[in-house]
């Protein structure tokens, strides 16, 4: 017996140990709450106000702002705004707005790069001061010789060894507008021989005359992001510094920044992977082109992974949270399929969202033997998997639409739905049995002719016979036309994302538009972003940009089948 209670004791801990399991970042925060090196986790998300952000941007808020959440401490949403020639207001407004959809909680800590621009001056006349940053009259491209190689160091400017006071008056100079754009830069005096090629005497600072969407014209000098980032970070007290792997070459410079400037409880730098999603783009410099050629209707294209993209197809916060669960944080790189993030909507929505009866390529069905005039009103589930939706009634009547696929003349084995002399049933209805049919002059069927059983409409009871087929429909007089977007990948997926000159591999059929549907009345003042799932035909939204009471438009936000499975 007592064997048995240490047995289930271990089982247990070892239970609470695999719930209570930490990724590397929380492990490094644990000690150093441990240490006491810190006493309140402070992060922040710090986008570039040069495009709207995208589904990877969104591992980062959530990453961030969790972490702030479980260790009781602040998140700070901070724009890095130093580079004016690609940042826009426009910008600005989209990401705030896309950082508090996916649940990223800066209230009231919203702050700008710009906002430091004089801190950031000074800190530059301290490094001149203490014989660690001189101005360079070298061109770019020199510069760039100069810096050497992967194999071979660099080599000295010849402007390196001027004087402490000649520095300080040349700076001040740029900042008073007396020098050309790119004649002269600011760089940090390190090592020109580092095997670390960021620590070869960097830019910090560069004459560029260009109107600051926050500053105006106010400055002629812009520090560079090496040296900005770490001094924004510490200015507002971040404890973690986490930013994705390309960065961790530059974590030399960064710790060079905070520790030369002498910042009493500098942050630390970590970094984690990025999410790659396959078959989809996300570099801002392709998605705008694709913008500016009109292949897509702007940055929210529902067929783009953009943060505003994926809301106005119809994606929760709730399953891009859950995507990123499932994806995890690590140090590794690696790609996940976009059917991944296409499962985590189907979960989230599968017990939330009304199930309703839609046709999205209609074909008229008549009752013949169904009295003309009369109307009956249904009952249905407004969610078969989650009773406390309740029901609705549904108009029946003799004259109805349903699917074009759900008929055909000649059909193969094993279907089982309505073909001449077969017998269906009408969800939620009767059994009708299909008599006749009519075509056009090309031989494309125009309208269905059937019978119905009175005595088997659905919940009598009824049981005397079976059928194997049960298709969905609505009532033609009082049904609300729509149209349907259905979306496929972006991308050819079968020649990859980009082709060999750098242009996206486009697939022709990526939107399929069918303006001909009709939707139960019910939905009739469904409003944006109202979600639904089609009976048989997906989860719908409806689209916030063009849809509106008198045009109906909704957005497939994936069909109900699905490539993955959960490990």
């Amino acid at each position: 017996m007592e064997n048995d209670v240490n047995a289930m004791n271990e089982i247990k801990e070892t239970s609470e140990k695999e719930v209570v399991s930490k990724n590397f970042i929380e492990q490094i925060i644990d000690k150093d709450i441990e240490e006491g090196r810190c006493t309140t986790v402070i992060t922040r998300f710090p986008p570039e106000p040069n495009g709207y952000l995208h589904i990877g941007h969104a591992k980062s808020i959530l990453l961030n702002n969790g972490l702030a959440k479980k260790y009781g401490g602040r998140f700070n949403l901070r724009f890095d705004d130093t580079n004016p020639t690609k940042e826009k207001t426009e910008f600005v407004q989209s990401i705030i707005e896309d950082v508090k959809w996916i649940g990223g909680e800066f209230e009231d800590r919203l702050f700008f790069a710009s906002d430091y621009f004089d801190q950031m001056y000074e800190a530059a006349v301290k490094l001149i001061k203490k014989g660690k940053a001189f101005v360079c009259d070298l061109s770019a491209e020199e510069i760039r010789e100069y810096r050497g190689t992967l194999t071979e160091p660099g080599k000295n400017s010849p402007y390196r060894d001027r004087s402490v006071e000649e520095n300080l008056d040349l700076f001040e100079r740029m900042k008073n507008g007396e020098f050309p754009d790119g004649s002269k830069v600011l760089r940090a005096k390190i090592d020109m021989s580092s095997p670390n090629i960021n620590m070869r005497d960097p830019v910090i600072y560069r004459v560029a005359r260009m109107t600051h969407h926050n500053t105006g014209d106010k400055w002629c000098i812009y520090p560079m992001y090496d040296f900005a980032h770490p001094i924004e970070d510490a200015i507002e007290g971040i404890t973690h510094s986490i930013c994705t792997l390309e960065f961790e070459d530059h974590r030399p410079l960064y710790d060079w920044v905070v520790r030369e400037l002498e910042y009493v409880n500098p942050p630390k730098q970590i970094e984690f992977a990025k999410l790659y999603l396959t078959n989809v783009i996300t570099g801002k410099r392709y998605i705008k082109k694709l913008v500016e050629d009109g292949i897509v209707d702007g940055w929210d294209d529902p067929r783009l992974v953009s943060i505003s993209a994926l809301r106005r197809r119809g994606f929760t916060p709730e399953s891009i949270k859950m995507f990123m669960e499932l994806c995890g944080v690590s140090k590794s790189n690696s790609s996940v399929d976009y059917a991944m993030l296409e499962y985590c909507i189907r979960e989230d929505l599968k017990l939330k969202c009304p199930r309703i009866m839609a046709v999205v390529d209609p074909i008229k069905l008549v009752i013949t033997n169904y009295p003309e005039g009369q109307v009956e009103y249904l009952e249905a589930p407004n969610n078969q998997e989650n009773e406390e939706m309740g029901t609705r009634m549904i108009p029946f009547g003799r004259e109805l639409y349903i699917e074009r696929d759900d008929f055909m003349i000649e059909p193969p084995k094993k279907y089982f739905r309505l073909f001449p002399g077969n017998e269906v049933r009408l969800m939620n209805a009767y059994f009708v049995t299909c008599q006749e049919y009519f075509t056009d002059e090309t031989g494309k069927v125009t309208e269905i002719h059937c019978t119905y059983d009175e005595a088997t409409k659905s919940g009598s009871g009824f049981n005397a016979r079976k059928v194997k087929g049960t298709i969905h429909w609505v009532y033609a007089p009082t049904a609300i036309k729509a149209e349907a977007r259905l979306y496929e990948n972006l991308v050819d997926e079968e020649k990859g994302v980009y082709n060999e000159d750098g242009s996206v591999n486009l697939n022709p059929n990526s939107v399929t538009i069918m303006k001909d549907c009709y939707v139960e009345p019910s939905l009739k003042d469904a409003k944006a972003l109202d979600r639904f799932q089609f009976l048989r035909n997906g989860f719908f939204c409806v689209d916030s940009k063009d849809s509106n009471s008198e045009h109906l438009v909704f957005n497939r936000i994936a069909s109900l089948k699905s490539s993955y499975k959960p490990v």
